[in-house]
């Protein structure tokens, strides 16, 4: 079947504003970690993820998967969210869906879409699509900086909180308790689709 020219266009576009904010991802934590003065090797040892690996992001060399963005981001004290909004928008308090940006984990196919404006309100808003089958751990460190709700939006959601098992399904929310290694996870045939909201510490 022949391919139209407006989806290779389509596919184009979006490829390009892909590799453009793993460029941006890349360069935000460079400026992180420089305006903190660690070098690589202190960097690395802070959040368990390689020299190697964290020069190969910071160059656009490597595309960061979820649970490596949860690493660094939790050694600079900061949320996953809030080194995205970082790297991704510029201040405002509109933000039109097209211009919400959005992020696939190219590991897992995870696709992470930040739906609030970049603002001095200390709160984030993402909405995450989680495919059949996929499976997200993240660190300790990504949750010790914030408080945090997990509302599904559609299908189950197994979110898996240090030793407690939660089945989540359409309309639950769940409010995450002390700082613990988690784990996202979708055991069903279908995509699951879940907001995340994040209250920063004052």
């Amino acid at each position: 079947m022949p391919i139209a020219l407006s989806e290779i266009v389509y596919y184009s576009l979006h490829m390009s504003q892909y590799d453009d904010i793993e460029r941006r991802i890349g360069a935000r934590i460079r400026i992180e970690r420089e305006s903190r003065g660690w070098s690589l090797t202190e960097l690395a040892e802070r959040s368990a993820v390689s020299r190697a690996m964290i020069h190969k992001i910071e160059r656009g060399e490597s595309s960061p998967t979820a649970t490596l963005l949860g690493k660094l981001s939790g050694a600079f004290s900061l949320s996953m969210s809030t080194l995205m909004a970082r790297a991704e928008m510029q201040q405002g308090r509109f933000l039109r869906q097209e211009e919400q940006p959005v992020w696939i984990d190219p590991q897992t196919g995870y696709k992470r879409r930040h739906v609030s404006p970049k603002s001095d309100l200390p709160l984030d808003l993402v909405r995450i699509e989680l495919p059949a089958g996929a499976e997200v751990p993240m660190p300790a460190s990504a949750y010790a900086f914030m408080r945090q709700l997990i509302w599904v939006l559609e299908g189950r959601l197994t979110f898996l909180e240090g030793d407690v098992r939660h089945v989540m399904s359409e309309g639950d929310c769940l409010e995450l308790g002390p700082p613990t290694d988690c784990v996202f996870r979708n055991e069903t045939g279908e995509p699951c689709i879940y907001a995340v909201l994040v209250l920063r510490n004052a």
